[in-house]
């Protein structure tokens, strides 16, 4: 009997991950979520890779299932793991994330991860601008405008559908461009002048026709990423940019000088 008590206590002595340069030790849940983004960011864990159940984390880290919970939940939110109900916790796949401080050329991100980007175009024509696309561009209604539609892919698989109108005013030569070599955006920020950004993210469902193009599920939600450039005052285009948020992520750092106020 007191082999098998000494063989259960050795079995349950609880994992410490600990603190370094001198730092206060980490709060328990803490310890656990940093030892999962070790073992993902040394490789030990890849993407899909299924983690230890709650009760082995519970044993090996001595914590209560809360706490172990609350790890997760938290690792979960912060895009490190997928949690499944009645199946388990697995390592996310990463997700690409594009800036909102500047306008992000896509093909260059792509290819700058190393891997193949492709633009497929699949409108591009002069028409009369809609109530809504002329109140956003500063025109009357049914004013020409220029409308592309471009589905951006990596690798073969769909991460945005451009749904995009520009001023002829702004940029005559617009439609006269290869946009298959040379994405719709990209062509604007090198040839048409821009002095004003707005970005607006919402989270949406797509269309059925939008989740076609995506190749994704209708029920699956999205970022929709809308961008207005004006130049001295005037709308240059305007671009709704479809995501898959299980593909892509949208996110910016940026320096601050000193601590900001807010009012």
């Amino acid at each position: 009997m007191a082999k098998l008590v000494a063989k259960s206590a050795a079995k349950a002595t609880p994992l410490r991950v600990a603190a370094s340069n001198g730092a206060p030790a980490l709060a328990l849940y803490e310890q656990i979520k940093e030892h999962v983004r070790r073992k993902i960011q040394d490789g030990s864990w890849p993407a899909g890779h299924r983690l230890p159940s709650e009760q082995d984390l519970v044993v090996q880290f001595g914590a209560a299932r809360m706490t172990v919970n609350r790890a997760l939940r938290e690792l979960a939110e912060q895009g490190r793991v997928v949690r499944v109900v009645g199946v388990g916790s697995f390592v996310a796949e990463d997700k690409p994330q594009s800036t909102l401080l500047q306008i992000a050329n896509i093909a260059a991100e792509i290819r700058q991860r190393g891997q193949d980007y492709r633009c497929e175009v699949q409108l591009a024509e002069r028409v009369a601008a809609p109530p809504d696309i002329a109140a956003w561009l500063d025109l009357r209604a049914g004013a020409s405008v220029f409308h592309v539609v471009c589905l951006h892919l990596e690798n073969g698989t769909p991460v945005q559908l451009e749904d995009r109108y520009v001023s002829p005013a702004m940029a005559p030569e617009f439609l006269r461009q290869d946009f298959a070599t040379t994405p719709p955006g990209e062509y604007l920020v090198r040839h048409v002048p821009y002095d004003q950004i707005e970005h607006v993210v919402d989270a949406v469902l797509p269309s059925h026709e939008q989740a076609e193009r995506l190749a994704m599920p209708a029920d699956e939600p999205c970022l929709l990423l809308t961008r207005r450039t004006w130049n001295r005052n005037t709308p240059v285009t305007m671009v709704r940019c479809l995501h898959p948020s299980s593909r892509y992520r949208l996110g910016c750092r940026f320096p601050v000088n000193g601590n900001q106020s807010f009012g």
